[in-house]
């Protein structure tokens, strides 16, 4: 995520069984089931409810426990004039514990029907949990599909220190955007980053304005005054990085190296600087590829849109989304870079927890540096000396590997953790710098990683010990002492 400075076009660098049946016998006299029969195994068992979180100690009531899913796929329509979205959905996932029930995270809609593997199925709420009761436990290691009906009028969550997020109603549309939680405002969820999936995406709505989701178009069909958008995220994604934009845009579509590319910009702002900045996104993405190996997802893209509650850009995968702001002084490249380097750390590299937050923008911020480096503008040498010698002392006092809540999407995470990997560099040596960042990205593609992971791997590669440079950087309270190379 990057936020725009107030008052100018520039990055402030805070820049988701089948039945069981037994055999009749011939005799008329039933026989006792074998003890290691299915149906003895089944009901020995002791199923009891789903966590109604995973745990994070950031936010403990995000996500829920019991199961992992493996993909969704959401059909949802929306009518502007009414506020009002309807939707089905449907989850597929594999329970990894013995469940009576399990919760998914939904915020404000009203659920009117739930079945698991087609049956019907017990379901209330508890504020935004919907806990659903199937009719039989669901049995660890065993899939299921779970499909939920519901309708209402969509609502932003509202975090008293980070803002909000998810489902916006804007004069054209509606724009479903946020960090760390939106998706759970339009689909029923396992909402924190940990439990990545697939994601299919249907959105209906009225003739005329443009529905524009994550990944891969599938492209679009009208009927009775309705057009019906598609869209296929078919690369592992982190709930909080799916988006839809509805509204009306411009839109540019190509192909780059066998990938499809779909940029779309808003009528509300006059063709210019921000069309500019979003097509040269294949550029900026060849480059980082360059850095930091293979792009990672099937799709390029970005959208721009206006509209004041939004004023960031946030990476949402394969198709980032940027606040028109940071294109008003002129073209903005070092945006577009940060949210594509997002693309391998925050999207295929994934949070485990949210306290490791800094490997998402201290990477990403970094990438701008090294973008500014190749184009001419600087070096990341350079960028770092500024940041080192202008940031506020508030930036030392907090540590960016442990920033808490409140400093979540604090400058200490931006600036400090990219200065952290800048200090990486200076004591590893640009040969073992490089050949890290590529591998932490090889190695947890499509999965998830943690500071501990990342600390581990840079050891190994660079055969030195880094403790105390990670403990200065990442979690000392005091301006840690220019790096020397080790």
């Amino acid at each position: 995520m990057v936020r725009v400075r107030p008052g100018t076009g520039l990055a402030l660098g805070l820049l988701m069984v089948g039945s069981l049946g037994l055999v009749a016998c011939e005799s008329s006299t039933p026989e006792a089931a074998p003890l290691d029969s299915p149906a003895v195994a089944t009901s020995a068992r002791s199923f009891k409810p789903g966590a109604a979180g995973v745990g994070d100690e950031y936010f403990p009531s995000y996500g829920n426990g019991g199961y992992d899913v493996t993909a969704y796929t959401v059909k949802v329509r929306y009518d502007p004039a009414k506020d009002r979205l309807s939707g089905v959905t449907t989850v597929r996932a594999t329970a990894t514990t013995d469940l009576s029930s399990f919760n998914l995270d939904l915020a404000g809609l009203t659920v009117s029907e739930v079945t698991v593997d087609g049956a019907a199925a017990k379901h209330r709420r508890e504020k935004n949990e919907l806990v659903v009761t199937p009719a039989a436990g669901l049995v660890s290691g065993n899939g299921f599909v779970a499909e939920i009906t519901y309708a209402g009028v969509p609502k932003a969550l509202k975090n008293e220190v980070l803002g909000e997020g998810g489902w916006l109603h804007t004069g054209d549309g509606a724009i479903a955007l946020g960090q760390p939680e939106s998706a759970s405002t339009w689909f029923p969820v396992n909402d924190h980053p940990s439990d990545k999936a697939t994601y299919q995406f249907e959105i209906t709505v009225p003739d005329g304005l443009t529905a524009v989701s994550n990944g891969v178009p599938g492209g679009k069909s009208s009927t009775g005054g309705w057009t019906t958008w598609k869209w296929a995220e078919n690369t592992p994604m982190a709930s909080y990085l799916s988006t839809v934009a509805i509204g009306k845009f411009r839109l540019t579509q190509g192909e780059h190296k066998g990938r499809p590319v779909f940029h779309a910009v808003t009528t509300k702002v006059a063709k210019g600087a921000a069309d500019a900045s979003i097509a040269r996104t294949v550029e900026v993405a060849d480059y980082l590829e360059s850095v930091f190996g293979p792009y990672p997802v099937e799709a390029y893209g970005g959208v721009v849109v206006s509209d004041d509650r939004i004023r960031y850009a946030l990476e949402t995968q394969s198709r980032p989304v940027y606040s028109a702001g940071f294109f008003r002084q002129g073209e903005n490249t070092g945006v577009v870079a940060h949210e594509l380097a997002h693309q391998w750390f925050g999207n295929s590299v994934a949070l485990e927890k949210w306290a490791d937050i800094w490997l998402n923008e201290g990477l990403s911020t970094y990438a701008e540096w090294l973008w500014a480096e190749h184009s001419g503008d600087g070096t990341a040498e350079a960028a770092f000396d500024r940041a080192r010698a202008r940031v506020p002392a508030s930036v030392w006092r907090t540590p960016p590997g442990r920033p808490g809540v409140a400093n979540l999407f604090s400058e200490s995470v931006y600036e400090r953790g990219a200065m952290t990997v800048h200090a990486l560099r200076v004591s590893v040596g640009d040969q073992a710098f490089f050949r890290i960042l590529k591998t932490w990205a090889q190695e947890q593609r499509n999965a998830t990683g943690t500071t501990a992971e990342f600390v581990e791997l840079a050891e190994r590669i660079s055969g030195r010990q880094l403790d105390k440079l990670f403990d200065a950087w990442l979690y000392g309270t005091e301006k840690p002492a220019a790096p020397e190379p080790l």
